[in-house]
């Protein structure tokens, strides 16, 4: 048994369904995160961990204890929200200490771990200062160190860097990462951000629509995606709709998909071949011969998008440094390695590759 396990979860609102028996397990000191577009269930599962809205049906069990019969201030369950939640009239202090007054902790204490608390999220030196004059990445510091301080056995988290600039959700996904590392308590993180999942988890579980699409390692979601679903909400597709040019590519890398109506491959996976010098594809890949569209100079990566006979296609170009810009209606040849190629059947499930 898992520390946490939800078995076949299921919420169902007024004609509609948010959660359909949905199955997870999540292990101590697990980062894990639940990862979707809005209204695909992953907010709801949080609320009913949370306590807030409970399951239609299904099994939430913490360490072997049913949590359905628990009322939720009594769960032992630190939450961390998207718009900070501060008390905008309470120091920072006394916004950490909140949850602890009533689980009757003696005042000596509270002073040590609101400390030691405020010590972990770099905020120590602004214990007496009052929320409403700092920053949005410090007040959704003070939530996270008010969900900790109560030493919690679950901590969740509802997209809570949402409301921050860019540059900041970066240094402060860090930090929430490490901070979990650092005091060892399994997490549950819900965010619609591909990368910001890729970052910080362990696992990460793939929703849609109510229903699990995949769970795995952040490797395992974007290398080895098992629907098209995931394959196109975690990063990009190139979309290869069936055809005679396809077929022509396919046989020439001995591959057959009986079942597959559409093939894909990553933009990074391609590989730009210089259209009038002598190297040539290995026999593990197949040349596409276009023209170049577009190009986009991002600084760190370039994209090339292609017309080609297999339709649009976009090439990334990693470091691309002062490499010079790709002309439009500029000829040019695109290698598919054979390993880079993915398929789908008409149900959106991936199909194990033959030959």
């Amino acid at each position: 048994m898992a520390y946490l396990d939800v078995v076949r979860a299921r919420k169902e609102f007024a004609g509609f369904t948010a959660l359909q028996d949905v199955s997870l397990n999540v292990e101590r000191g697990e980062f894990f995160t639940l990862l979707g577009p809005s209204g695909c269930g992953k907010t709801t599962l949080l609320r009913a961990l949370a306590g807030f809205n409970d399951l239609t049906s299904g099994e939430i069990r913490l360490d072997g204890e049913d949590l359905r019969r628990i009322p939720p201030h009594k769960r032992d369950i630190g939450m961390v929200f998207q718009d900070y939640a501060v008390f905008p009239h309470l120091s920072v202090f006394d916004n950490v200490a909140f949850g602890l007054k009533p689980r009757k902790v003696a005042p000596a204490e509270i002073r040590a771990r609101v400390g030691e608390a405020l010590e972990k999220v770099r905020l120590g030196h602004l214990a007496e200062r009052l929320p409403a004059a700092m920053s949005g990445g410090q007040q959704q510091r003070i939530g996270i160190a008010r969900a900790i301080v109560i030493r919690p056995r679950l901590l969740l988290m509802d997209e809570p860097l949402s409301n921050l600039d860019a540059k900041l959700r970066v240094e402060l996904r860090e930090e929430i990462r490490a901070l979990q590392k650092q005091i060892d308590i399994a997490a549950i993180y819900v965010t619609h951000d591909q990368e910001e999942a890729l970052a910080i988890s362990d696992r990460i579980c793939v929703m849609n629509a109510g229903r699990i699409e995949q769970i795995g390692t952040p490797q395992e979601i974007y290398g080895d995606p098992q629907t098209r679903f995931v394959a196109e909400f975690v990063g990009t597709l190139n979309r290869l709709e069936p055809s005679p040019a396809l077929e022509s590519d396919l046989s020439h890398l001995g591959l057959k998909a009986p079942r597959a109506t559409l093939w894909a491959v990553r933009p990074e996976r391609l590989r730009l071949l210089p259209p009038q010098e002598a190297e040539e594809a290995s026999e593990k890949e197949a040349v596409v011969l276009g023209r170049v569209e577009q190009f986009t100079y991002l600084g760190r990566e370039a994209h090339v998008r292609l017309a080609t006979d297999l339709g649009p296609l976009v090439a990334q170009i990693a470091d691309p440094g002062l490499i010079a810009a790709f002309a439009p209606g500029e000829a040019a040849r695109a290698a598919i390695p054979r390993d880079a190629l993915m398929a789908f059947d008409a149900a959106g499930a991936r199909v194990k590759l033959e030959g």
